[in-house]
């Protein structure tokens, strides 16, 4: 890492990625993040014992570019693990989080750091842009609200991980739970000590959708929200029935189609086989 990033900690990112057999659509998460305007990152990639090629494709970028590091684990422990070490290993005042399939705009920490600042803000999280297999045909874009507390988030997760930056210097230490939906998890933690998080409202990111998986993981999802309501937040089976009727209102009129304008990927500066699952 060069030594003046370090000697700038104010204004670090330490941006935190989980990989698992991620060898084929790494790269495009990668490149993502070194096309940033935002210069001032460290990128830590935790390795989750992948069995293919993962390692392979993060050493060359970690040889291309001296804020790319990369942490391999001995054991499958899962996302959370992966992350919790991550934050661990981390030198920034600043925390991102950005799974190995996900992708960010090239403005996205410029855009959402000013944001913060400006406003004097310890945890912020942006719209976002799901897609299929083809981040080019994304159309579906997530809006958020200005303004969440503890109470507004558990009538549904509106805080999509790949978007939060949280500033370390005004929110406590956290880790992330072993549990589905660990990032919810987290995220009601947080705001049960009585923060907030501020929603910017500008599309900033790319969320990759298994399109195996769509509907199962909306039946899997909801079990895991009820698990959170019952047994992490203790909350009473009519408090649980509540929260739970208004996640299901959430996931219903969740989406709104709102159309994308151009593209946001440019030919890779490495020729490594992308071929998404």
């Amino acid at each position: 890492m060069r030594k003046s990033l370090y000697e700038d900690y104010d204004n670090i990112v330490s941006i935190i990625t989980p990989a698992y057999n991620s060898a084929n659509c790494i790269s495009a998460t990668i490149e993502s993040v070194l096309r940033q305007t935002y210069i001032k990152w460290e990128m830590i990639i935790v390795d989750d014992c992948s069995d293919d090629y993962t390692i392979d494709v993060v050493r060359t970028y970690e040889r291309l570019d001296d804020r790319i590091k990369l942490i391999r684990l001995d054991k499958n422990q899962g996302v959370a693990n992966a992350r919790n070490i991550g934050m661990k290993c981390s030198k920034g005042r600043y925390i991102a989080f950005l799974d190995s399939d996900d992708i960010w705009l090239e403005k996205k920490l410029e855009c959402q750091l000013a944001f913060m600042k400006e406003r004097n803000i310890g945890f912020s999280f942006t719209q976002y842009c799901q897609f299929v297999d083809d981040v080019k045909k994304s159309k579906q874009i997530i809006h958020v609200p200005d303004r969440v507390q503890y109470r507004d988030l558990l009538k549904g997760n509106v805080i999509g991980c790949l978007t939060v930056i949280i500033d370390r210097q005004k929110i406590p230490p956290f880790n992330m739970r072993k549990e589905y939906h660990e990032d919810y998890i987290a995220w009601l933690e947080i705001l049960k000590q009585g923060f907030a998080a501020y929603g910017y409202n500008e599309d900033l990111a790319r969320y990759r959708i298994s399109s195996s998986s769509v509907s199962s993981n909306k039946k899997k999802s909801a079990s895991w929200t009820w698990n959170i309501y019952r047994n992490i937040e203790k909350l009473s089976i009519i408090e649980s029935i509540y929260y739970f009727l208004w996640y299901v209102l959430r996931g219903i009129s969740k989406h709104r189609i709102t159309p994308i304008k151009g593209g946001i990927l440019k030919n890779s500066r490495l020729k490594i086989k992308k071929n998404y699952k």
